[in-house]
């Protein structure tokens, strides 16, 4: 049987955090930056967790469980 691969998209995306939680980076602060407010892009750099209830799928795709 072939070895299980992570998917590397998830891989790019993701980290685990010392308590087990997964971090991940907010969207839409790429392009398209003058018509938005600048407490709106400065929200959008920090870094967030996932929700739990994305957390089972995102560790499947990891392949963490």
């Amino acid at each position: 049987m072939p070895k299980m691969k992570t998917k590397s998209s998830a891989k790019k995306r993701f980290k685990l955090t010392a308590s087990g939680k997964i971090k991940r980076k907010h969207a839409f602060k790429n392009h398209i930056l003058t018509k938005k407010s600048k407490k709106r892009k400065l929200a959008l750099t920090h870094s967030t967790l996932v929700h739990k209830s994305d957390e089972k799928n995102i560790k499947a795709q990891l392949r963490l469980q």
